[in-house]
Order: C-alpha cells, then structure tokens, then sequence
C-alpha cells in the first residue's frame, strides 16, 4: 500500500487575463516542502492558470499512488468534480447550453483523473495561519507570473516566501491547521443568494458562465471569482 502524496496546486493572473502561472508543490502534514514546480503561461486568465496547475501536478505524479490535492480555487476544484459529470451528459454544454470554458483542460485532466485515487481538499486562499502548501504554491505561481521564467526544484531556484497577504502557518517543526473542508467526490457547494456590492471592471475577464466581460462593465463577486451581475447565484452545474 503507497503512501498517499500529499500536494496543493495554484495558479496566478496579473491581469486576469494578463502575465500568468502555473505551480504546484509536494510535501508533508507540517507543511514542509520536498518537490516544487512552476510555469509561465504568458497571457492567460486565472481559470486557466488554475486548471493548468492541476493538470500539471497529475502528469507529474504517479498515478499509482494515491494522491491528496489541496486547492484555494474553487472554480477548479468544482469544474473536475462537481460540474464535470453533467457537463460531459449534455454533450460539454452548460446548464445554460453554453460550450464548457477551458473544455480541452477540463478533458484532459478529466483523462489523468482516470482510474486513480486523488482525494481533493478545499483550503481559503491567504488566510492567517492557513495552510503553509497552498501558500506556498501561491507564492511560487505569483513570482512566476511576473517573472515569465519557469522554475522549480529541477532547476535547482529556490521557493519564494509567501507573498504579504498570503499568511500560512508554520512551514517547519510545527503542525499545519487542518483544512477546512474536505471533498473526495466534489468541493464545498456554493452559497446562495446574490453576492453582495459590485463595481467596474478594472480590467477584461471571463464569468463562470464562459463569457466575457469587458473593462468598465458593472460586475459582482460570486464564488468562483468575478462575473456577470445576472450569473452571482445562476448554477453552473
């Protein structure tokens, strides 16, 4: 029986779209890190960078053994788990009937997740004393993001420090709070009712409907992210 590994992915966007990243580290329950890895995406939204990371951690990873993936995306977390099956039923289509965003990831990590026992752990993002590896995933695909130079243990660089706002707890000789939800079939569904306050777009990006909006246009905070006023509480199953 193989121990079962122990990772968090993250992606970042400067931008969104903008300078993008992907990254993903291993290490233990104290929040040590043994292996890590990073990637430049040039131009691309936070979506994409996130999905990108979890598809590099699976091809990186023997599918053999059993694998723990802590992630602060939710969106990610949700489109390979929850969503994917029903998305997959209506021939990639959404609830709406619109094509599935970033559906050439969604496919391929949806092959490598295939046959394979890969537990997923939903941890907030920048959170004081949260988890020291998603913090240092984070960190690692922000610097990668404006640097545009892969990087990782391979190359020998070592892993930047968590970037302020991006607290974690104890990276070595102590104990990491445990994760705040846990999802083996899917992540923390999504609350309800319109998200509160809106503002301008301060720059162009992608709702979780898969469309666009543009710089200036009035949007709203969901759970996934930034979108349509009209998609804060639409279901995208």
């Amino acid at each position: 029986m193989h121990e079962q590994i122990i990772a968090a992915c993250d992606g970042a966007s400067k931008g969104n779209p903008g300078p993008a990243a992907w990254a993903w580290v291993i290490g233990d329950g104290t929040g040590d890190v043994h292996r890590w890895q990073a990637g430049p995406l040039g131009t691309a939204t936070n979506n994409v960078a996130e999905l990108t990371a979890l598809q590099e951690l699976l091809e990186s990873t023997d599918p053999a053994v059993p694998l723990q993936v802590r992630m602060d995306s939710q969106y990610a977390m949700k489109a390979v788990t929850t969503w994917l099956p029903g998305w997959k039923r209506k021939g990639w289509k959404t609830a709406a009937g619109t094509p599935v965003a970033n559906q050439p990831l969604v496919i391929r990590i949806d092959e490598l997740l295939t046959g394979r026992t890969v537990e997923f752990v939903y941890v907030p993002a920048h959170q004081v004393d949260g988890d020291p590896l998603n913090a240092s995933a984070d960190a690692a695909a922000s610097h990668t993001a404006r640097t545009q130079q892969a990087a990782g243990t391979s190359f020998g660089s070592a892993l930047p420090e968590p970037e302020p706002g991006a607290t974690a707890g104890p990276r070595a000789g102590g104990r990491a709070r445990k994760p705040s939800s846990t999802a083996g079939a899917g992540a923390r569904r999504p609350s309800s009712g319109r998200a509160k306050g809106s503002l301008k777009a301060r720059f162009p990006g992608r709702c979780r409907c898969g469309k666009t909006y543009a710089k200036g246009e009035t949007i709203t905070k969901n759970p996934d992210g930034w979108g349509h006023l009209a998609c804060a509480t639409t279901a995208a199953d």
